[in-house]
């Protein structure tokens, strides 16, 4: 099949000088003059038949034709690394930097890494726990896996859309002896009425709870407080009371037997884990291969 391609290095050419909007940041990446660089676009230009920049005083800025075109060519670039790292590893060891809270990592990510190191023992992982978003400098990280609905202010402007990383729901969870003497059909305003667990930043979520399925919520200094997921999931299973977490925390706890699902109730809502690829690092080979991974491991 012959594929009608322009030349795959005018393609690298163009995709560097939208990224960077200027001719000139694109040939100190590409190691090439600015001048070369003109000449490819303009090549690419010719052979296309459309115009792919806007020449300004000072940058470039794509045309409607140009950013059309760069989001294929950048996912064939993405496809590409991929898939020469998958096949072929990587060259030399690498080291990629996340970012996460620490009930992510515990609960869902760890637990999948074994995999992940059997098919790419060539990238060194470090995982980099915080509880809150802003703990550590941007420009130390590769990947920031955050919890939210997506929007934050301290992302930069050249920053991507954050990828939601699952639909997730938050469920009532109590250690088997709790719900016991909770009685043979417990309910959900029963639970409310009695110690409830509360993580931090997310005190809102049993009122939530309450007036979707139409009771009276919790009062609002009942409880015991906990500033992670991961602290409240031991709260509940040392019987302590019950608690409102994401079904994907709670389900090692499940399978075990520590926690049980009193209730059926469960609240769903705009928040998720979001994935964000830093600018710096967004091109990197380990980077796509492991978004690529855990796209895939989480769909399993």
């Amino acid at each position: 099949m012959a594929y009608q391609l322009p030349p795959v290095a005018w393609l690298r050419t163009f995709e560097a000088a939208a990224r960077h909007s200027s001719f000139a940041a694109a040939a100190g990446e590409l190691n090439m003059t600015a001048a070369a660089v003109s000449h490819q676009i303009r090549a690419l230009e010719k052979r296309l038949g459309f115009g792919l920049f806007e020449r300004l005083p000072r940058g470039v800025r794509l045309s409607d034709m140009g950013a059309a075109y760069v989001p294929a060519v950048r996912r064939a670039f993405e496809d590409l690394s991929v898939a020469t790292t998958g096949i072929f590893g990587s060259l030399g060891e690498r080291t990629l930097r996340i970012r996460l809270p620490i009930s992510y990592a515990a609960l869902v990510l760890t637990p999948l890494l074994p995999a992940f190191r059997r098919a790419y023992p060539g990238i060194e992982l470090q995982l980099c726990t915080t509880v809150w978003g802003d703990g550590l400098n941007r420009d130390s990280i590769d990947i920031d896996i955050r919890y939210g609905d997506g929007h934050w202010s301290d992302l930069p402007a050249d920053a991507e859309t954050p990828e939601k990383i699952g639909e997730e729901r938050s469920i009532v969870v109590c250690s088997p002896a709790y719900a016991e003497t909770l009685g043979p059909s417990p309910s959900l305003q029963r639970l409310c009425a009695g110690e409830i667990i509360r993580i931090m930043g997310c005190e809102g979520l049993w009122a939530d709870l309450a007036a979707q399925e139409g009771i009276e919520a919790p009062a609002q200094q009942s409880g015991i407080k906990s500033d992670t997921s991961l602290v409240a999931l031991e709260y509940a299973a040392a019987g302590t009371g019950a608690a409102l977490v994401l079904d994907a925390f709670a389900a090692p706890y499940l399978r075990s037997g520590r926690l049980v699902q009193p209730v059926d109730a469960s609240l769903g809502g705009h928040q998720a884990h979001h994935l964000i690829r830093q600018a710096g690092s967004r091109h990197k080979p380990e980077v796509l291969v492991f978004c690529e991974w855990l796209s895939g491991a989480l769909r399993s």
